[in-house]
């Protein structure tokens, strides 16, 4: 989710608003402070810019050569972007337009990537995005040393809408949303989970490789979260909202141990699902904002908030945002989860065994005057692998929403490349 200015400074407001009156935890005042080691060229949603807004972040390793792997991220209406370790551009990709010219662009939000999927008599790895302007899942082969490349696309032409029947659904833009992706280990068969835009839906897609060396999906099951929610007082509550739009789902990440999806509600918190979408979702965490209720002014498309009943989360700040999995080889690793109205990112325990227990939290802050950090943070990406001489100990992206670039007024976005291993240090 993008804040508009004016949505971003009512959340701020409400943000300020409960931290007068919630007891924020006592490691508040003592969150690390990691810096950035690169950043991309900042994107512009503006006409000159071509509609480019940072979104979300996948980190592809380079197995033959991991000083050479690649981030593969979104750019909304601006397509995808792909950058080198160096976070240099080496390839954009434009969003495809609508079928008609009232029809709604290609809007690329989320992106996760599938390892050896067989494709074309062959084992390789692809990048699969979200795009909520037509309702599809767009699918690119990577290449590396391709000319043109490296993403190809691969998707197939007779790929079908996600959520929509027909195009006038796909152009109310109630359509693929969220991302990820999960291979099962029984079977060797791969998934994108994808949440709907304001709905609480997700759908479990299987990937399917054609004859044709394309990519195509289909439907297995869907599942939807609660949009209200019963609070101890014996009340029920609904985050607040514009009339119509109940509270989506983005940021999502499957543990590919055990096929668990993490899925962040951005108004309630982080629910743990089978990937499978079956069973009881569990609600591991929430924002502190549960249960404050709000309302809705048309005229300034603002919620108030009123009296915190107090029974929201200690840890994350609404919005959830992106979640991203740091795995270690026995099983251990964190959660990160994106706290996006206070700027920190919020650590997990990634074994169920210990209940996902809380173990610590950090801010990306400004490496030099010309190197910032991450503000509203949308998307994020971690990898614990050595990558070359510079990501030794593996790299964490993150989107940064509100991008300094030095040239005037222009709204810019972009994403910061940090090192994983003192992200490491600092959570332990």
């Amino acid at each position: 989710m993008t804040i508009r200015p004016a949505a971003r400074a009512s959340t701020l407001m409400l943000c300020t608003a409960l931290a007068a009156c919630v007891a924020l935890p006592a490691q508040a005042s003592s969150i690390s402070s990691i810096r950035p080691k690169a950043e991309t060229a900042p994107l512009y949603d503006d006409e000159a810019g071509g509609g480019a807004n940072a979104d979300d972040p996948a980190i592809w390793r380079n197995p033959a050569d991991p000083g050479r792997s690649l981030v593969v991220a979104t750019a909304k209406q601006g397509g995808l972007r792909v950058y080198d370790l160096d976070a240099r551009q080496v390839q954009s990709i434009p969003a495809p337009a609508g079928p008609g010219a009232d029809d709604k662009p290609g809007r690329f939000n989320n992106v996760d990537l599938v390892q050896g999927l067989r494709l074309g008599g062959a084992r390789a790895d692809v990048a699969v995005v979200s795009d909520r302007g037509n309702d599809r899942l767009r699918i690119y082969r990577i290449d590396r040393d391709k000319p043109g490349g490296p993403l190809t696309d691969v998707t197939d032409p007779g790929a079908r809408p996600v959520f929509s029947a027909d195009q006038a659904e796909v152009n109310k833009q109630k359509t693929a949303y969220g991302l990820a992706t999960w291979t099962d280990r029984t079977t060797g068969r791969s998934y994108a989970l994808v949440s709907q835009r304001h709905r609480t839906r997700i759908a479990l897609l299987e990937l399917l490789a054609t004859p044709a060396g394309t990519v195509d999906y289909r439907q297995v099951r869907t599942l939807d979260l609660p949009s209200s929610f019963r609070l101890p007082s014996g009340a029920t509550w609904a985050p607040c909202a514009e009339p119509g739009e109940l509270p989506q789902v983005e940021g999502m990440v499957v543990d590919p141990a055990d096929g668990t999806l993490y899925a962040g509600q951005e108004d309630v918190g982080i629910w743990r699902i089978d990937a499978g979408l079956t069973g009881t979702p569990k609600l591991i965490d929430k924002v502190r904002e549960y249960g404050v209720p709000g309302t809705y002014d048309p005229r300034t498309e603002e919620c108030t908030a009123g009296a915190d009943p107090g029974y929201g989360g200690k840890r994350l700040t609404a919005d959830v945002e992106g979640l991203t999995l740091v795995t270690e080889p026995d099983g251990d690793g964190y959660l990160l989860a994106s706290s996006q109205g206070d700027n920190t990112f919020v650590a997990y325990d990634r074994e169920r065994d210990d209940d996902n227990e809380f173990e610590g939290a950090f801010r990306i802050t400004a490496a030099s005057a010309s190197l910032d950090g991450s503000e509203v943070c949308d998307g994020a990406a971690a990898l614990n692998a050595p990558l070359g001489s510079r990501y030794p100990r593996g790299l964490l992206v993150v989107q940064d929403g509100q991008e300094t670039p030095g040239d005037g007024d222009r709204e810019a976005t972009g994403f910061k490349f940090v090192d994983l291993g003192k992200v490491i240090d600092a959570i332990d």
